[in-house]
């Protein structure tokens, strides 16, 4: 009689046991913490355990990106020292932009997403929340957005057209219209939804809409500080840094959202430095301006460019700034530094 032994009897089962392996759910990957290998274009995502799990490729070139939730860190956690002191060079390099910092008329948040699993954040008065302008507006769109996922209204070429003119155009009476859709009390929901957290009031409040962009339908002031549109600098960095990874209402409802906001048709402040610098970016981006008041934020994305930032300045010489700032800071993360 043949002899079998065990290592050849388990051998001979290999393949069906590696097939077995291979079909196990990918989320059974991700229970532990992830480690990333970037090469290139593409990020591959390996779980620590167990060993057998098949990798996953991360395509950082398209948005929404593709990841697990568990593979996802918290904005929060997220402060980088060496972005840090690089911002604060940035803003030492103008002595105007220092005394504005300091007295908090000048608020800045970056995120360098090139290695996106792994992303830094930085700011300067990163809770302070400030009038906003047109800028919340972005908070409309998400609200919209999950009125829309809800069911509470019909996605018609009329609403599409003003959620579009909203943010590329920054249209108050697109805005409005879609306000009175949503309502002022559901806008105010969704910015307080733990699963955002977008307007934080045990840590400065954040991104709020609390009045039309024109015509008398009520106000509801934020909390905290009774503005009707108000933003602050780490809340609208969380807005892109979760709406790049689809983390907004559903990875649809962001690709929606991505699609909504990019190639703005002001090409002022952010835009007209990236028109020079990068103009196959692809810039998704939500600006605003009122008296003295000059914001702007914008996801940036192409191969040498993934980042985000936001800044809210109080200063009549905003747009100048804004300018400035936009192209020391796009310097800065394209050295990678």
């Amino acid at each position: 009689m043949q002899k079998v032994t065990v290592f050849s009897f388990l051998f001979s089962l290999s393949p069906v046991l590696i097939g077995y392996f291979l079909t196990l759910s990918p989320w059974i990957s991700v229970d532990s913490a992830p480690t990333t290998i970037t090469t290139g274009d593409t990020t591959t995502i390996a779980a620590s355990f167990p060993s057998f799990a098949p990798f996953a490729t991360l395509d950082i070139n398209t948005l929404p990106l593709n990841v697990p939730a568990t593979a996802v860190s918290n904005l929060e956690d997220l402060y980088d020292d060496g972005l840090q002191a690089k911002l604060e060079a940035i803003v030492s390099t103008n002595s105007h932009w220092k005394a504005l910092s300091k007295n908090k008329m000048l608020n800045i948040g970056i995120v360098d997403m090139s290695d996106p699993l792994h992303a830094r954040f930085a700011a300067i008065n990163s809770n302070n929340m400030v009038y906003a302008a047109s800028l919340p507006k972005i908070a409309v769109l998400l609200a919209s957005q999950e009125a829309l996922e809800q069911g509470k209204f019909k996605e018609t070429p009329e609403i599409k057209a003003d959620m579009r003119m909203m943010i590329a155009k920054s249209s108050n009476s697109a805005a409005t219209r879609m306000i009175d859709r949503c309502g002022l009390k559901l806008i105010g929901q969704v910015m307080q939804d733990p699963k955002y957290n977008l307007y934080d009031q045990q840590h400065g409040g954040g991104l709020w809409v609390g009045k039309a962009y024109g015509g008398s339908n009520g106000r509801i002031g934020d909390p905290i500080k009774n503005l009707s549109h108000a933003a602050s600098v780490m809340q609208v960095c969380k807005y892109y840094y979760k709406l790049a990874f689809g983390q907004l209402v559903s990875p649809e409802r962001s690709k929606d959202m991505l699609n909504i906001l990019v190639d703005p048709e002001l090409h002022h402040k952010f835009v007209s430095v990236l028109d020079r610098v990068a103009p196959e970016a692809k810039v998704y981006r939500k600006s605003g301006t009122w008296s003295t008041w000059h914001t702007d934020s914008a996801l940036v994305w192409d191969a040498d460019r993934k980042y985000i930032v936001v800044v809210l300045a109080e200063d009549a010489g905003g747009e100048t700034m804004l300018r400035e700032l936009m192209l020391k800071i796009d310097t800065a993360l394209v050295a990678k530094g």
